[in-house]
């Protein structure tokens, strides 16, 4: 038992550390418990620090904030609302067509099927093929029937959900903007008298939660739109539909690449089959990956993203298990302020070890300490 209360007296007898410890456990159980309901608000956090840093460049070249969020907060509705306009129809158009396109494709898929006993007969046979087939059709009748099930409740929730959103997440963009210093004033009359290691800690997860948001839009804008330029050279159908997806994918490192390529290489597959193009479908995908992951991410999240390759996987299937997307999102940031407290938590003990050597051998203080030097 010594240990364990060594252990307490090093580490939670500062006021500081039992503070941000309190504080932690209380985030957390607000975004468990009430995750759900505050959606709109992670979103219009997250739209708010992309654009927290255009505010900041404007203020900083002598615009004063209120004109700047302004300013700043016409234009991207502006251009997001030209956005929609202009790609919302292609997009759907586009999985319109795809859907229309399934029964030709997975006829095509049947008939490659029945052709591997006769290409590969020491590999497949027939009785194998024909009981694949089988549990391929039985499992996609059961889930087109739990779809069709489900698909006017869920359109209905669906709606609803756009409606509010479009609503609620302008508006607190704009506030959040508009009034964050009083925000954070207000949330600052929460926390406790000694809370100059929660402030640390604040500081360091803020400035790398706005990098990553807005590295990560910079990231998805470019892989989409390069992506879609590629696709276009290449003839390959739903260009639009399948670059948002290899943008899209950029939210979850690593394995967001893996998944989205099966989607490519279907519709590569069944558009080329096995020719040439096909081939160049995939090796410029595989350019496009190796560009984001060795060019774009090491530009864009140099001082945002600090963690090894096995710590990120294991912080996005921790939270992405617990908070689904949102813990995907901010998997990073999440890790990211667990290193920053794992950090900052040591320093408060020796710290504290250091002043009360100090205090029992003056020798042992710092030179400003005991000459009065700052």
């Amino acid at each position: 038992m010594y240990p364990i209360r060594e252990w307490i007296r090093r580490h939670l007898s500062d006021p500081q550390v039992v503070g941000l410890a309190v504080l932690l456990l209380v985030g957390l159980a607000v975004v468990t418990f009430l995750g759900s309901m505050l959606v709109p608000v992670f979103a219009s956090i997250v739209l708010a620090y992309l654009l927290e840093g255009l505010v900041r460049t404007l203020v900083r070249h002598g615009v004063g904030r209120r004109i700047a969020v302004v300013g700043v907060y016409l234009v991207f509705m502006i251009c997001l609302a030209a956005t929609l306009v202009t790609l919302l129809p292609t997009i759907v158009n586009q999985v319109i067509q795809l859907i229309e396109n399934l029964p030709a494709m997975l006829e095509q898929g049947q008939r490659a099927l029945l052709r591997l006993p006769e290409r590969y007969p020491d590999y497949f046979s027939t009785d194998q093929v024909a009981a694949l087939l089988d549990t391929i059709r039985r499992e996609a009748v059961g889930y087109a029937r739990a779809l069709a099930s489900s698909f006017s409740l869920a359109s209905v929730v669906m709606v609803i959900t756009l409606v509010v959103y479009a609503v609620l997440l302008p508006v607190l963009i704009f506030f959040f903007l508009w009034d964050k210093s009083k925000i954070l004033g207000w949330m600052g009359r929460f926390l406790p008298r000694h809370h100059g290691l929660v402030v640390s800690v604040w500081h360091e997860v803020d400035l790398q939660i706005g990098n990553y948001v807005r590295g990560k839009f910079v990231e998805v804008v470019i892989v989409w739109f390069g992506s879609y330029m590629t696709f276009l050279f290449l003839g390959l159908e739903f260009a639009m539909l399948l670059a948002l997806l290899v943008g899209l994918s950029v939210i979850i490192p690593y394995v967001g690449a893996i998944v989205v390529t099966l989607p490519i290489a279907i519709v590569a597959y069944f558009q080329f089959g096995t020719s040439s193009e096909f081939m160049w479908v995939l090796i410029a995908y595989a350019i496009i990956q190796a560009i984001d992951a060795n060019v774009l991410v090491p530009l864009l999240f140099s001082e945002a993203v600090n963690l090894h390759p096995v710590a990120i996987i294991i912080a996005i299937l921790v939270f992405g298990g617990i908070w689904g997307f949102w813990g995907v999102f901010f998997a990073i940031p999440l890790a990211n302020l667990i290193q920053a407290v794992i950090n900052a938590w040591p320093r408060a003990a020796v710290d504290e070890e250091m002043l009360e050597e100090a205090a029992d051998d003056p020798a042992a203080a710092p030179v400003g300490e005991t000459t009065g030097e700052r």
